[in-house]
């Protein structure tokens, strides 16, 4: 029984992204952790 086998070597260029992209992307990080602080608040007063 033979086994063959082909290798492909995939090379995957990440775009560099945009001042917009990077600001856009810092403004949802900070939102989301403001709304995971807002829930953890709710949750500690609920108890």
């Amino acid at each position: 029984m033979t086994l063959n086998l082909i290798f492909i070597t995939v090379t995957i260029r990440r775009n560099a992204k945009t001042l917009e992209q990077q600001l856009h992307d810092e403004q949802v990080k900070e939102r989301f952790e403001e709304l995971n602080i807002k829930k953890a608040e709710l949750h500690i007063t609920h108890l």
